[in-house]
């Protein structure tokens, strides 16, 4: 279970994090990327894995995510965008090779919509030596992950249908983000809250920032840019002038 946190209220922000996800990298050269990515600054590393099941892509098994451990010591974050049985048979495989350089916990995401018994499965990843999140698709209200929120270290909001890299921002999420933050202050917990999905440093990280998240994976949102530290640096200034007031607005 997560400690609670006594400077969680309204208020008080917490820390943002930059987190790319390496969908738009060039996989044959994923070591080299990598390296790239924590020499530019970012908090962690987000690996999407995709089982043409779940959603209609394939990508990373767990091997190749261990085999980048070695180029880079920031940390891992797993987000298992797959069926209940490959998550359920393959979940101690991906725990492990998201883990840090000292074993580390890693952050690995459930997807709520996959898992029938999600208690079990955040359970199993904290017993693992993992560390537990939930995602929610554009479509699943925050209520259905209410029960488990003292179980997990971070709730990602999806703000695309996963499946793709490169889609367009969806909006509408920004009451459901507020609505988890809200619960976090009021249940005092230790809480990161995520957003995944047409995040670039425009409005779209801005508002998510003042609406209460403080992580935010960008794929194509970061690789744009003609250096990665450039994107680093241009989300991450973003979202802290959002946190300080500095809002911009839908075109």
């Amino acid at each position: 279970m997560p400690e609670t946190n006594s400077k969680n209220s309204v208020g008080v922000n917490r820390p943002i994090q930059i987190i790319p996800s390496v969908l738009p990298a060039d996989w044959a050269n994923m070591g080299a990327c990598v390296k790239d990515l924590e020499e530019a600054g970012v908090d962690r590393i987000q690996f999407d894995v995709m089982d043409g099941n779940f959603v209609p892509n394939l990508t990373f098994g767990p091997e190749m995510i261990a085999a980048c451990r070695k180029y880079c010591e920031v940390p891992f974050e797993t987000q298992l965008m797959v069926s209940q049985y490959n998550c359920e048979t393959m979940l101690e495989a991906y725990v492990k090779a998201t883990k840090g350089p000292n074993g580390e916990p890693g952050v690995v995401i459930a997807h709520a919509e996959a898992n029938v018994h999600l208690h079990r499965v955040l359970g199993k990843i904290r017993d693992l030596g993992g560390s537990p999140s939930v995602a929610l698709n554009p479509h699943t209200p925050f209520e259905m992950i209410e029960n488990i929120m003292d179980m997990v270290d971070h709730v990602l909001v999806m703000t695309v249908n996963p499946g793709f890299g490169g889609q367009a921002y969806i909006p509408t999420m920004l009451n459901k983000i507020r609505k988890i933050r809200n619960f976090v202050i009021e249940k005092n917990l230790n809480v990161d809250i995520e957003v995944d999905g047409g995040i670039k440093a425009n409005w779209t990280i801005s508002q998510c920032a003042e609406a209460g998240a403080n992580c935010f994976i960008a794929g194509s949102g970061m690789f744009a840019y003609p250096t990665l530290k450039e994107g680093c640096d241009e989300l991450r200034s973003v979202a802290l002038d959002a946190q300080n007031g500095k809002i911009i607005s839908e075109p």
